[in-house]
């Protein structure tokens, strides 16, 4: 009985076909760029996991955890997964409306749901989302990101930011008083150092022409490699701890890192709570896969790696999201950023992923404590230039270039996922993409009129015959019904080049107008998909001419 179902995608890491023919001198680019990339991953998972409401430890196991077993499952070279920007937002707004205990059975059920579509090989599927809607929902993303990052920055008194668009702005309007400025001073130093320093180290700055007359070469290659964020937090965070800022950090807030592995915890979990989550698992696995499987499609453009198997990458998404629930973590996803990283670096297996995670474990082990000092407006501007480079603002400009669909899917999903959430932007950008392409598709369709006598009319079909156009035959239909002498049809449809059940309908209501007036209905010119339907319906065996 499952003769009919396609088969199951076949379970095959891409890390046992890059280790055929590696040896020493790509294990040595490998190590390179994963402990560059677990260098760059330290700030940002300890900022992710900060701003969706969570403790800093969650971000950076999850790096670990999940990272390691993305890059050692997957179906890429080179991506690097781990807790990612776009998920702010939906973690946050999971964690206050559920709770965190809550928030893991969720991912760990999102992450099964994640491994099914793999298996089912799915994963394509994920290249129908129209790219108006993938670039509204990104701009939106990134829009909450920063706002939820201004208490941070801002240096506000709130005790704890509300998950709502609207919400959020009168928390910030209400506290505007307690505005600390050093906090500010400290991230907005963060931003512009983020901003300034890889431009600073580029190769035709004139900053690096002039200290290269110098002799430190060595020094100049040695410093440019340094990650900025990295070189924020550190610089910044001495800063703050040497002057005794009054601002609030790691410490003041959650008590520090943990200096240890987390311990393997089951969360408190039965069937009654999975389905009240259906919506958050939901949310989960549709953002986890969008965003993977658009990373991987980044990589491919950059790197010279072999394609993507999305349905590989899919189930080690589904696994890794399954497991770093039971360790604390907050979901996973391929991170777009770090990839690109990655790939700078010279990456050339997914070795370099796993060195990645076991670089980031080891620098938690060892100088968790230091984190205590970390001020949190820091992070914030970390996260501030994050989201400045997620979006895509340059879209909204070049908006008046494409047609009114595409601006009505962008700016309607950008607009309700600010306002709502990202599930309802992405099911009412769906329905929108269905709608307009129906709308689009029934235009294309014409029933035009190529001879007319008082016996015999013949028209040529033009396009897809489907349940979007069938009111263009209707004028045929009427034309039939006006003639007061029996009328034949013919219908050209050798530029027909689709047809559905619907479209057969109106064709068999076509059929009884003739015949109730005493003519026939022919159609000559079918091409294979209608001249199937036609027949297996039975409807060619009441037609008069069917060729």
């Amino acid at each position: 009985m499952f003769q009919g179902l396609p088969p199951l995608a076949p379970f095959r890491p891409r890390l046992l076909k890059d280790l055929r023919g590696y040896n020493r001198d790509k294990l040595a680019r490998d190590m390179g760029a994963g402990a560059t990339v677990g260098i760059v991953a330290l700030p940002l998972a300890m900022a992710f996991a900060i701003a969706s409401g969570l403790k800093p430890e969650a971000g950076l196991w999850t790096a670990i955890i999940a990272g390691f077993l993305i890059s050692a499952l997957g179906g890429t070279s080179v991506q690097i997964g781990g807790p990612a920007g776009a998920f702010i937002v939906i973690v946050y707004g999971i964690v206050e409306r559920y709770g965190v205990a809550n928030l893991l059975i969720a991912t760990a059920s999102a992450g099964v749901l994640l491994f099914l579509l793999g298996l089912f090989r799915l994963g394509t599927l994920v290249r129908y989302v129209p790219v108006s809607v993938v670039i509204g929902f990104t701009n939106g993303i990134a829009v909450l990101i920063g706002l939820s990052q201004l208490r941070d920055l801002l240096g506000l008194e709130i005790a704890k930011m509300p998950a709502s668009f609207f919400g959020q702005i009168d928390a910030l309007a209400r506290h505007l008083d307690s505005f600390n400025p050093l906090a500010f001073a400290l991230g907005g130093l963060c931003v512009l150092g983020l901003y300034v320093w890889p431009r600073l180290w580029a190769v035709d700055s004139q900053f690096r022409r002039q200290i290269k007359s110098l002799d430190t070469v060595s020094a100049i290659r040695a410093t440019s490699r340094l990650p900025g964020p990295v070189v924020a937090l550190v610089t910044l965070t001495l800063l703050a701890w040497s002057l005794e800022l009054p601002v609030e950090t790691i410490g003041t807030r959650f008590g520090g890192i943990p200096q240890g592995v987390p311990a393997f915890e089951l969360p408190d979990f039965s069937w009654e709570t999975v389905r009240l989550l259906v919506t958050p698992t939901l949310t989960i696995a549709l953002l986890g896969a969008i965003e993977s499987l658009l990373c991987a499609r980044v990589a491919d453009q950059l790197g010279d790696a072999p394609k993507h198997d999305p349905n590989q990458e899919l189930m080690a998404q589904g696994i890794a999201n399954t497991v770093v629930p039971f360790f604390g973590g907050m979901p996973a996803t391929g991170t777009i950023a770090r990839t690109v990283t990655n790939i700078r670096s010279g990456a050339v297996s997914p070795v370099a992923g796993m060195v990645h995670a076991l670089t980031l474990a080891a620098v938690v082990l060892l100088a968790a404590p230091l984190a205590f000092h970390i001020p949190l407006a820091v992070l914030a501007g970390v996260l501030l230039f994050v989201a400045w480079n997620m979006g895509e603002w340059r879209e909204f400009v070049r908006l008046r270039q494409f047609s009114n669909h595409y601006r009505l899917m962008m700016v309607s999903t950008f607009l309700v996922t600010i306002v709502f959430d990202l599930t309802v932007a992405v099911e009412l950008g769906l329905v929108l993409a269905v709608v307009l392409f129906v709308r689009r598709q029934s235009e294309i369709f014409r029933a035009e009129p190529v001879a007319r006598t008082e016996q015999q009319a013949t028209y040529r079909l033009y396009g897809s015959l489907f349940f979007g156009a069938v009111a263009k035959i209707d004028p045929i239909v009427a034309d039939v019904e006006a003639s007061p002498t029996p009328i034949n049809v013919m219908l050209d449809a050798s530029q027909m080049i689709s047809l559905d059940t619907t479209g057969l309908d109106a064709l068999e209501q076509l059929h009884k107008a003739v015949h109730k007036r005493g003519g026939h209905l022919g159609m000559v010119g079918l091409h294979p998909q209608p001249r199937s339907l036609i027949e297996r319906s039975g409807f060619a065996t009441r037609l008069n001419t069917c060729q």
